[in-house]
């Protein structure tokens, strides 16, 4: 009996945190991380831009829960990639530019996404883009 290939992805932060914070499709999305279906891929960028996401006042989370959050819930689970400036893809959108460099750099195959400009592309040098609903219908069955 053979073993299943682990699949890369790469999730935007507001996957990342909606799934962290309130479950739903990203909830489950992290239940596969979690147990080894997929194999969750940041930046140090990607990274950077968790944290500040996560300190926002309207989230309530004190010091001591983002620190739980980041050392016990992400940081045991993900394989960060270092990954070199590069041009700009998403022109309305510069920012979400570091979820395809990160996925190009670390070989991913999907990219999952709730952002529009994200979503629109499909796809980037043979990574899928996909909603989570996408990916948990068409990719984790």
């Amino acid at each position: 009996m053979g073993t299943l290939e682990v699949i890369r992805v790469v999730l935007d932060t507001n996957m990342l945190v909606s799934g962290l914070l309130f479950g739903g499709g990203p909830g489950k999305l992290l239940d596969f991380w979690k147990n080894g279906v997929i194999r969750v891929i940041m930046s140090r960028l990607m990274l950077d831009e968790f944290l500040r996401v996560l300190a926002y006042p309207k989230f309530q989370l004190s010091e001591e829960e983002i620190h739980y959050l980041l050392y016990v819930e992400v940081l045991p689970h993900l394989e960060m990639v270092e990954v070199h400036p590069g041009p700009i893809l998403i022109p309305k959108d510069p920012s979400d530019d570091m979820f395809l460099h990160c996925a190009v750099a670390a070989g991913a195959k999907y990219i999952i996404s709730g952002g529009r400009h994200l979503l629109r592309l499909k796809s980037h040098k043979r990574i899928k883009i996909l909603s989570p609903a996408e990916f948990l219908s068409s990719v984790i069955i």
